[in-house]
């Protein structure tokens, strides 16, 4: 079985550990993030070495951008990494650059050939919030079968609800 757990620092890692241990040692396990990278820090990127006469990123560019992702990136597959290697079950971590996550997510599950995709939720399923989440987009979008895991609330997601209430 082919599971892929999509992350954004939500899922609480011990309940996919204990999740995908159930499932036997048969299973791989590929844990990922979409990171979008900042209009800002490209810009910046782009200021420092731009080309009138280049359209496309260079290759110094490329190098910047690819670390910005693998920073932030393990920052937020690492836990759950962690705690499926703990158990035993080696997981390999996927980050991609992408700045609509339900959309990486599904490339991703249909390049892997994917079974099952475990995603958070972190928003009350009946709120008007939740109906533009990522895990709502998955719902809808999924050809795979979609385990949503209540997640542990964000601190920018607290800061959001309370900036529009």
């Amino acid at each position: 079985m082919q599971i892929l757990v999509a992350t954004a620092g939500a899922l609480p890692p011990a309940a996919v550990a204990s999740y995908v241990s159930s499932h036997g040692p048969d299973v791989d396990v590929v844990v990922m993030t979409a990171i979008e990278v900042p209009r800002t820090f490209l810009q910046e990127l782009e200021a420092e070495g731009w080309d009138p006469l280049e359209d496309e990123r260079t290759a110094e560019t490329e190098r910047a951008v690819a670390g910005y992702v693998e920073e932030r990136g393990l920052r937020l597959v690492q836990p759950i990494v962690g705690a499926l290697d703990a158990i035993g079950v080696t997981a390999q971590a996927l980050l991609v650059e992408h700045s609509e996550p339900a959309t990486a997510i599904l490339e991703a599950a249909a390049e892997l050939g994917t079974d099952l995709i475990v995603v958070g939720a972190t928003k009350p399923l009946f709120a008007e919030s939740a109906w533009q989440s990522v895990a709502q987009q998955l719902m809808v979008s999924s050809p795979v079968p979609l385990l949503m895991v209540p997640g542990v609330r964000r601190a920018e997601d607290d800061d959001e609800d309370e900036a529009g209430s």
